[in-house]
């Protein structure tokens, strides 16, 4: 029996967690400045959206990896170009983008 609420707690706790859904994902890219940098299927001055989640495909921490990158900035991991910072947008909204750009 306590096996049983543990994995109903378990499960509940799951299924409260939001995932974004596509168009949300879409809808944040085309309205954030990541498309002055990014596109969803070439390089520009940063990398291609599918080729970011190539790369981080299988990697259980990426997202929040990810996250932080966009918030904080950083380089170094697509070449000299600077992922520049963005601490005035929502992290909700940060982590909805990140979980559209890793199904690409």
């Amino acid at each position: 029996m306590k096996n049983l609420l543990v994995n109903a707690i378990a499960v509940a706790a799951v299924l409260a967690v939001p995932v974004a859904t596509a168009d949300e994902g879409l809808d944040l890219f085309k309205k954030s400045d990541c498309i002055t940098c990014h596109a969803i299927d070439k390089k520009m001055v940063g990398p291609a959206f599918k080729d970011v989640a190539a790369k981080y495909r299988g990697d259980k921490n990426a997202e929040n990896r990810l996250v932080e990158k966009v918030i904080k900035g950083g380089s170094g991991v697509w070449g000299t170009a600077a992922e520049l910072p963005h601490p005035n947008i929502k992290e909700e909204d940060i982590r909805t983008l990140v979980q559209w750009i890793l199904t690409q």
